[in-house]
C-alpha cells in the first residue's frame, strides 16, 4: 500500500467492476489462465475504446484490474474490480477531465465488453485451445457450444459502477486491503469441529444483510481451493498512464498539468526494524524482557538476559 502511494494522483477515481454471465462458469474454470486473461483483455480494451471517443473523454486513462473469483459464499464468480482515474491526457499531453460524474455510459461499456469478451471466447475456441471437463464437459459438442454462446448474447451482462472514492487516501486504502483479499477472511470464521465450519456471509437478496452458513469440512475446502489462482498468474494488472513503462513520465506530467503533490512512499529505502516502529509501534531493537539494546545488524540478545 505504501509503495502505490507514489502512483496516486489528487484526482477522481471510480470503481467499476466487470462481471459475465454465470452460464460461464463451467467453461471458464476448465480454462482459468486462458479465460481470466480473456476478462482482462476484455475490459482494459472496453476501457481504451470508450475513453478514448471524445464523445465520452477522449483522453488516455490509468487503471487497474484486479481479479477475484469468489463470492461471499465462496461460491466461483469471477470478476474484475478495476480502479479507474477519471481524467487522462488528450493526444495534445492536456489534461482532461469531467469532475466527479462517472463519464461512461454503462450500457455502452455492457455492449462493449460483451462484444469483445465473446469474440475472444470464439476465437479461443475456434484454435481449438479450450478444453472442456466436469460440468462442462457437453460444450465439446459443436451444437451445445454454439447454443451457450447464443445465450450469452442474449442475456444482458451487467457492469456496474461502485461509488466514487473519496479522495486520494481512500484510493491508497483500497489498494492495500481490498486488492490482497483472499476467498475468505479469519474475522468471518465463527466455528469449526470435527464435520464442519460455520462462517458469515452476506445475503443480498436481503440487501447485504449478514448471516451464518455451515458447510462440512470437505465442501468448505472445495470451494475454498476454487480460488487459488493459476501458477505464476498475475492478479493485479496495471494500464494506461499507470503502465510501468510510462508511468513515472505521464504522472509527473500529470501532476504538473493539474499542479497536484505527489503522495511520496513514506517506508521506501527503510529497514524492517524501522518499518516496524513506524507501522505498529514495535521496537525489536529492544529487548522487552530487560530494556537492553539489541545490536545491529545481527541484531543479538543482551548478555544479561
Amino acid at each position: 500500500m505504501d509503495a502505490r502511494r507514489e502512483d496516486v494522483l489528487d484526482a477522481p477515481y471510480f470503481h467499476l467492476v466487470f462481471t459475465v454471465p454465470d452460464i460461464l462458469n463451467p467453461v471458464i474454470y476448465s480454462n482459468q489462465k486462458l479465460l481470466y486473461d480473456t476478462l482482462y483483455h476484455a475490459a482494459s480494451a472496453t476501457i481504451q475504446e470508450l475513453t478514448s471517443d471524445p464523445k465520452h473523454l477522449g483522453a488516455s486513462v490509468g487503471y487497474i484490474c484486479i481479479l477475484h473469483t469468489w463470492g461471499s459464499e465462496m461460491n466461483f464468480h469471477p470478476h474484475i474490480h478495476t480502479i479507474l482515474l477519471g481524467g487522462g491526457l488528450t493526444p495534445k499531453n492536456e489534461w482532461k477531465d469531467n469532475g466527479t460524474e462517472f463519464f461512461l455510459p454503462i450500457w455502452a461499456i455492457s455492449k462493449v465488453f460483451r462484444g469483445k469478451y465473446m469474440d475472444e471466447l470464439k476465437n479461443l475456441w475456434n484454435t481449438d485451445q479450450l478444453e472442456f471437463h466436469g460440468t462442462a464437459e457437453k460444450y465439446r459438442n459443436h451444437y451445445a457450444f454454439k447454443e451457450l454462446i447464443d445465450s450469452c448474447y442474449d442475456t444482458e451482462w451487467v457492469p456496474y459502477c461502485k461509488k466514487t472514492f473519496n479522495g486520494a487516501q481512500s484510493v491508497i486504502d483500497y489498494l492495500g486491503k481490498y486488492t490482497h483479499r483472499i476467498a475468505i477472511s479469519n474475522h468471518r470464521m465463527i466455528h469449526m469441529d470435527d464435520e464442519n465450519v460455520t462462517f458469515s456471509v452476506r445475503d443480498y437478496r436481503k440487501e447485504g444483510q449478514w448471516k451464518e452458513l455451515t458447510l462440512s469440512g470437505i465442501e468448505f475446502i472445495r470451494r475454498f481451493l476454487m480460488h487459488v489462482p493459476p501458477r505464476r498468474f498475475v492478479r493485479i494488472r496495471h494500464y494506461g498512464l499507470l503502465c510501468s513503462r510510462s508511468k513515472h513520465k505521464k504522472l509527473t506530467l500529470c501532476r504538473n498539468l493539474i499542479g497536484c503533490k505527489k503522495y511520496l512512499s513514506k517506508l521506501r529505502d527503510k529497514e524492517m526494524p524501522e518499518i516496524l516502529k513506524q507501522l505498529y509501534g514495535i521496537n525489536i531493537c529492544v529487548c522487552k524482557s530487560c530494556g537492553g539494546h539489541l545490536g545491529k545488524p545481527q541484531l543479538r540478545i543482551p548478555q544479561r538476559c
